[in-house]
């Protein structure tokens, strides 16, 4: 750490955040590395016009690195929409408003020049892949570095404590980020996203290049970027298909199938999560009931109006009414059961998964999950195809 960089801490630290205890002398190597950058100003304002958004461009295009994070409103809208983009950069942390009419094309292109820094990249990139097209040429997700460090902990919080020494509030986690204008909380936590990134991301890319795994993060990200890239279409025979429809018979699940489209159709007309309308346990239990010709409106929430539960009744009559060439199929089992030989096979991948996963000192899944496994003692050929080169490394006995 360069002298001087502890005076200007308590200068640039938000108000939200604090130093705490140093790290253990165990954790110094992560943090040896980490530099305070110089005070990173906010503007004070959310840009949310196409005049803010041109001037801020020129920072993007020129800029050593970019850190990005996003926020929606899930928790409160049906369909969610993309609500906020935070944006840090060398010299400023800003945040832009894609609900205001904003031509965010050319926002888009300025960033697809750069190495994206976030944390926990999956939602964030198929929240903007759906809502701009945007594709980033490659990221560093901090989240997958730090689960390859052997982090037992990884959210952003625990990892800025962690590495950086400081302490974020967790702030408003669950507020409605469609809300306008901004508290002053949801400026401070959403900026937190952020401006943080850059610092983590250099002690974790550090610390990877010593365990020689920067690569294997490499790999990772853009095995990532290329997931998220694809805009998949939702199989229509599964979506309804909630936890516990294993349980019901076809009759039950032709009741499940009608109730969560009303549900679906329900929550699309008052904008509100299905799950906030009515539980996905609910669901269930009423196509089970409904199976079984018992009473239905106990199982109903007490706060339906009363046109909700005459729409919920009508759904379950409709279902019981369609013929049985109608009904939904029970899930068959995806597979076969494994043969003796398979079952050895197995047992050995695990068993070669488990004792890297220990010298290595990360979690087993990360080299291969159960699943995976299981496919590739029923044909490696095939499936060791869909492997990244350090997987292959380290469960091919012959490489």
């Amino acid at each position: 750490m360069k002298r001087g960089s502890l005076a200007r801490v308590k200068h640039w630290l938000p108000a939200s955040a604090s130093r705490s205890t140093p790290p253990p002398p165990q954790r110094i190597f992560l943090t040896m590395n980490f530099r305070f950058p110089p005070r990173v100003r906010f503007t004070g304002s959310v840009i949310d016009s196409d005049e803010q958004l041109t001037a801020f461009l020129p920072s993007v295009r020129a800029a050593d690195w970019v850190a990005i994070d996003t926020e929606a409103d899930s928790l409160h809208a049906y369909p969610e929409k993309l609500c906020l983009i935070q944006i840090s950069l060398p010299d400023a942390n800003e945040l832009i408003d894609p609900l205001a009419a904003l031509d965010l094309s050319r926002l888009i292109v300025a960033l697809r020049g750069h190495e994206l820094i976030l944390h926990g990249a999956d939602y964030d990139l198929r929240l903007l892949r759906r809502t701009c097209g945007f594709v980033p040429r490659n990221i560093f997700d901090t989240m997958l570095a730090a689960r390859l460090l052997g982090f037992a902990e990884f959210s952003l919080t625990r990892l800025v404590n962690r590495l950086l020494g400081i302490h974020l509030e967790k702030g408003p986690q669950t507020a409605d980020w469609a809300r306008r204008p901004l508290t002053e909380r949801m400026v401070a936590y959403a900026l937190n996203d952020v401006r943080y990134l850059k610092p983590a991301a250099d002690s974790l890319r550090t610390a990877l290049e010593a365990k020689g795994r920067l690569d294997w993060h490499r790999e990772m990200c853009a095995r990532l970027v290329e997931d998220c890239s694809q805009l998949r279409s939702p199989d229509l025979d599964q979506v309804w298909r909630l936890k516990g429809a294993s349980k019901l018979d076809r009759r039950g699940l032709v009741v499940l199938r009608e109730l969560w489209r009303w549900r679906d159709q329900e929550a699309l007309t008052a904008n509100r999560p299905p799950y906030f309308m009515l539980k996905h346990e609910t669901l269930v239990a009423l196509a089970a009931a409904a199976a079984h010709s018992r009473p239905l409106q106990p199982l109903l929430p007490r706060r339906f109006s009363q046109r909700r539960r005459d729409e919920a009744l009508a759904a379950v009559q409709r279902a019981l009414a369609l013929p049985r060439s109608q009904w939904p199929d029970l899930n068959r089992p995806s597979s076969r059961q494994l043969t003796a030989v398979e079952k050895q096979r197995c047992e050995q991948l695990r068993q070669r998964r488990d004792r890297h996963a220990v010298e290595l000192g990360i979690d087993p899944s990360l080299i291969a999950s159960r699943a995976t496994l299981v496919a590739l003692a029923r044909d490696w050929t095939r499936h060791s195809a869909g492997l990244m080169r350090w997987q292959l490394k380290l469960l091919d006995s012959e490489v």
